[in-house]
């Protein structure tokens, strides 16, 4: 996986990385294939719907994944102009089509928005009539990506946070195609602090120091960032919102909490950040996933580019699911890289909210 970060120049930082640890700890888990199949029939049951993941090859294999476990998803594109391929939306835009017909409609699209030629005459025209031609092409959400807030910067240097007035004009457009805005805004808390042995990024930031706010004390603060995407929401409460990776608040459910007690339209999803949940009190976790069962969206950020070797990569997808939902549904101990968990063994009705429902609601046209 660390050759996958440096071949890609770290398309999404922290997330891939937590995977990456994430996929150790599953192969290192004892295999049962009798286990594992009624694992994946439980699910095929509940209709899963993974929203948050990055596949990029149309081949056989993706499609028979997605039917062994009755899957839907959200297959999402971004622009990042540090790395070669999310440069531009191509072949992204092509590929994430491509997958589309192969699942036969199982595998959605998510479009982004282009953010770096904001200060040119023209910005909101340009990225409007972009997504909205994406929006015609099947195109159910638009990712925010954390170049904004941690690496965009006017042309006097400072830094452009998620709330600027630059990009309103392109929330409320999205708002008025009914569209949702999946964002990941700022990285886990352990970016701005000391090297600590124990994060579960630890290893990523000493490898790639590019990426770590406590080597660049020039960036933005996380609590800076966190604050301008709480004012976007207040700005443009008819826009649905879903906090990727537990709206980055990954280290206590309580933060996340206080924010649907304010904002009703804010939802998180899980995507690369199911360990952080277990890192916390099962009891408490469970409270939190039972009392806001309406706000919370199952997602991995699941990856596979195309230079990927298929099998390898789906075969990790498919442990990882297996692992969530043994946490998620079951009582008994789950193994993890950071340790040993509880199983939530949440209700199943909540369990359908997680997995199924609550991606409909905040996610329209992924059903």
């Amino acid at each position: 996986m660390l050759s996958l970060l440096n071949r890609l120049n770290s398309w999404n930082c922290i997330s891939t990385v937590v995977a990456a640890a994430a996929a150790a700890s599953l192969s290192a888990a004892p295999a049962n294939r009798a286990d594992d199949d009624a694992v994946v029939s439980q699910l095929a049951v509940i209709e899963p719907i993974d929203t948050h993941l990055h596949a990029y090859q149309h081949v056989p294999a993706v499609a028979d994944l997605f039917s062994r476990f009755n899957l839907r998803a959200l297959n999402i594109t971004l622009i990042d102009d540090r790395d070669p391929f999310a440069k531009s939306m191509e072949p992204q835009w092509t590929e994430a089509l491509a997958v589309r017909r192969l699942t036969k409609g199982r595998a959605s699209v998510s479009t982004t928005i282009d953010p770096y030629d904001f200060e040119k005459p023209g910005f909101v025209a340009r990225v409007n009539t972009r997504l909205n031609a994406d929006f015609d092409a099947g195109a159910i959400a638009v990712k925010l990506y954390k170049v904004v807030g941690m690496e965009l910067r006017r042309k006097d240097g400072t830094y452009v946070l998620p709330d600027d007035p630059a990009f309103g004009p392109v929330f409320d457009n999205i708002a008025v195609h009914h569209k949702t805005v999946v964002a990941h805004v700022a990285e886990p808390d352990s970016c701005w602090k000391a090297p600590d042995p124990r994060s579960p990024d630890y290893s990523y930031y000493n490898q790639h120091p590019e990426e770590y706010a406590y080597k660049h004390p020039e960036w933005p603060k996380k609590e800076a960032i966190l604050a301008a995407r709480d004012h976007l929401l207040q700005l443009h409460p008819n826009l649905k919102f879903v906090g990727a990776h537990l709206g980055s608040m990954e280290v206590d459910v309580d933060q996340i909490a206080q924010r649907f007690d304010k904002y009703p339209n804010f939802a998180v999803d899980t995507a690369a950040r199911v360990e952080y949940l277990m890192m916390q009190k099962p009891e408490k976790v469970r409270a939190f996933l039972i009392k806001y069962q309406d706000r919370v969206v199952y997602g991995t950020d699941n990856v596979l580019y195309p230079t990927d070797k298929t099998e390898n990569v789906l075969k990790e997808w498919a442990a990882r699911y297996e692992r969530d939902w043994r946490y998620f549904s079951g009582d008994l101990d789950v193994k993890f890289e950071q340790g040993t968990t509880k199983g939530l063994h949440l209700p199943k009705d909540v369990l359908r909210m997680l997995y199924h429902e609550n991606a409909v609601k905040w996610i329209p046209g992924i059903g």
